[in-house]
């Protein structure tokens, strides 16, 4: 056998080795994750419902906030100068 012979061959059995240990750190890797979203059930899973349900519930503030916000913006200075007067009581 030819030198070149023999290096392609160890190349391809290095790929190979390489390819399979990256295949079973994968199955590895989804076995841990299995039990965190894999599931109706799971953490993930109830985590997102939850997510979810709070959007539902919180989605008409930014309208409610676009009406709020000039309003705040308007006693932003009269805020300040109460602070200094509490603070020379």
């Amino acid at each position: 056998m030819e030198i070149t012979t023999i290096l392609v061959f160890l190349s391809c059995l290095i790929s190979l080795i390489f390819l399979a240990t990256v295949a079973w750190a994968l199955v590895q890797i989804n076995k841990q994750l299995s039990p965190i979203g894999g599931t109706p059930e799971s953490f993930l899973a109830k985590l997102r419902l939850g997510l979810r349900a709070i959007d539902k519930q919180t989605s008409h503030l930014g309208e409610i906030l676009k009406k709020i916000n000039p309003n705040l913006e308007k006693i932003e200075g009269g805020l300040e100068q109460l602070a200094k007067n509490l603070k020379s009581k």
